[in-house]
């Protein structure tokens, strides 16, 4: 049987024995090209030898520079649902990560209605329309054709674009870079050797960096990995909260107190599982068993079967998994049925109130700029 490569270890600078060895030089050898590309990309970048097209509204950009799950989709619907409430009219633009259409503008939600299933517009896409009421959620390998898209079709004065730390060829007004409080050192090296994109100094191009799941860190007596060394830059903290519990179907709601000593059989897909696990064990709950599977996973029947079997044979209260993962199993109406849904949500703590006044400030800075070039 072929021996599978747990990348964790490679990246954590774990496994100095057997066939390990013999991957971190290959990985080190090819992440040396990748550096030399990415350092060139971004060096005729910030020559502005390649351009950056700026569109008639603020951008802000919600991105990081690692694989894997650092919070960005609960940060864009905490950004959205913030600048809905301050007057304006954000609208999400997205590559689409997963996504199955091949047209260059999709739009996922007008605001009103979802358009597209999850397995068209991608999980993330897909759950954020969902989340977010008014709201148009638009996706496409070109940004700048979504994003003249949610101008011109929904009236947009705001937008949103996910997961665009590495993408330039659109001008962003706000750089948000998050970082996984947890996930970090002086020593991580980028891909695919290291779980950087880019390299740790490129951070200079953010406007504020938000420190992620640090109340995951505090509880753990964990430090920060990775000393950020910024001139004159906000570093804000945020945490991962439950929101509430939901049925699959959406036929029930409950406040997480409700799994509090109660027995749960929970399963996720995701970059970070640990964090959901955390949560639950947080909320309570008594954890049978946590069934791990590769981040984006789509779930066949039989998959979702032997699942069923655990659940019913462990006899737990809650069958439990995550709003991604939920919106994966939308085929399985039957499923739903027995499958209940932790929702989180990001808070900024403990000056929620200091990173509203930055982006709201930073928007109408944008706004008298564009007025005085006019």
């Amino acid at each position: 049987m072929r021996k599978m490569i747990n990348w964790q270890r490679i990246w954590d600078d774990d496994g100095n024995t057997g066939f390990y060895v013999p991957l971190k030089i290959i990985t080190s050898v090819l992440s040396f090209f990748y550096l030399v590309v990415i350092s060139l990309r971004n060096w005729l970048y910030d020559k502005r030898i390649f351009k950056e097209t700026k569109l008639p509204c603020p951008v802000i950009s919600v991105g990081n520079i690692t694989v894997g799950g650092t919070g960005k989709t609960p940060c864009v619907i905490m950004l959205a649902r913030m600048l809905q409430k301050n007057g304006f009219k954000p609208a999400v633009i997205s590559r689409g990560y997963g996504s199955r259409s091949v047209k260059s503008v999709n739009i996922v939600s007008n605001g009103e209605k979802i358009l597209l299933d999850n397995e068209i517009a991608g999980d993330e896409p897909y759950l954020i329309a969902q989340e977010l009421k008014d709201i148009p959620v638009i996706i496409g390998a070109k940004r700048i054709a979504t994003g003249e898209t949610a101008i011109n079709e929904f009236g947009a004065n705001v937008l949103i674009c996910d997961d665009a730390m590495q993408h330039r060829q659109i001008f962003r007004d706000i750089n948000l870079v998050l970082l996984d409080s947890r996930g970090l050192n002086e020593k991580n090296h980028v891909l695919p050797r290291g779980r950087l994109r880019e390299p740790l100094k490129e951070l200079k191009r953010a406007n504020a960096v938000i420190l992620t799941r640090t109340d995951e860190t505090q509880q753990k007596g964990e430090k920060i990995g990775v000393t950020i060394v910024t001139k004159d830059m906000p570093v804000f903290k945020s945490i991962h909260k439950p929101k509430d519990i939901i049925r699959a179907d959406f036929s029930e709601q409950k406040p997480v107190s409700k799994i509090k000593e109660k027995k749960v059989y929970a399963f996720c897909g995701i970059a970070k599982p640990d964090s959901f696990k955390n949560i639950l064990s947080l909320a309570g709950a008594e954890i049978l068993s946590f069934d791990i599977f590769p981040d984006h996973h789509r779930y066949n029947e039989s998959e979702l079967e032997k699942i069923r079997e655990g659940f019913i044979g462990c006899r737990a209260d809650y069958l439990m998994t995550t709003e991604k993962d939920a919106v994966r199993i939308g085929n399985y109406p039957d499923f739903l049925k027995i499958l209940s849904v932790l929702r989180v949500e990001m808070e900024i703590i403990p000056h929620a109130r200091l990173f509203e006044e930055f982006i709201i400030n930073r928007i109408k800075l944008c706004r008298g700029k564009n007025k005085d070039k006019n």
